[in-house]
């Protein structure tokens, strides 16, 4: 059975390629403004689990909206904190730099939040990873903040690409950086019995 994976990202795509989950992609009209702030004393798990229900909540009233068959809605939503304070995605080449300047030589958590509608049936699993970055050089955060890469990711770096040589060491999960953890999508997906363990052929 298809779900659709309401998300623009090509990593997300790719991630349920890989675990070969038949999807659609859904584009959902963002909300006007920028990305959603942290309210006072939100720590930085209720931000996410908030901003992924409200995420899920709009794709959705889209499906509805644009008259699109029903199926199950996979949403995911990517958080880097650091020290309890959340640092969204970078508006400007200033933004980015400040990003950089924060992580560097630091360890933060990113939290990606996975949820699944199907019907009125909606659960969640919660991934948080901790990363550590080395100290950085003010030619590398600006070669860094130059580059494509900032843009439209949360912390203003994205792990699979050239910060990769930014990280002295990861705790957690990899793809959950990523933006779509395997483990907690996989667990989400068999749950709603839209996804079998592979089968494994002997030689």
């Amino acid at each position: 059975m298809s779900i659709y994976l309401a998300s623009a990202s090509p990593r997300r795509h790719e991630i349920l390629l890989q675990m070969g989950v038949a999807h659609d992609i859904l584009i959902v009209p963002a909300p006007p403004g920028d990305d959603e702030p942290q309210l006072p004393g939100e720590s930085p798990e209720a931000y996410v689990l908030r901003t992924a229900h409200e995420k899920a909540d709009r794709a959705i009233q889209w499906i509805t909206t644009a008259k699109l068959p029903q199926k199950p809605v996979l949403t995911a939503d990517t958080t880097v904190s650091i020290e309890g304070r959340v640092l969204g995605k970078p508006s400007s080449l200033d933004d980015a730099r400040n990003m950089l300047e924060c992580l560097s030589g630091k360890t933060h958590q990113v939290q990606t939040v996975v949820t699944l509608t199907a019907g009125a049936r909606r659960e969640e699993r919660i991934s948080t990873t901790t990363v550590t970055f080395s100290p950085l050089s003010s030619t590398e955060i600006q070669a860094y903040c130059t580059s494509t890469e900032p843009w439209g990711k949360a912390g203003g770096y994205g792990i699979q690409g050239k910060a990769s040589m930014f990280i002295q060491r990861i705790a957690g999960s990899y793809s959950g950086v990523m933006g779509l953890p395997v483990f907690e999508t996989a667990q989400l997906l068999k749950a709603h019995g839209l996804l079998t363990d592979p089968v494994i052929v002997q030689e």
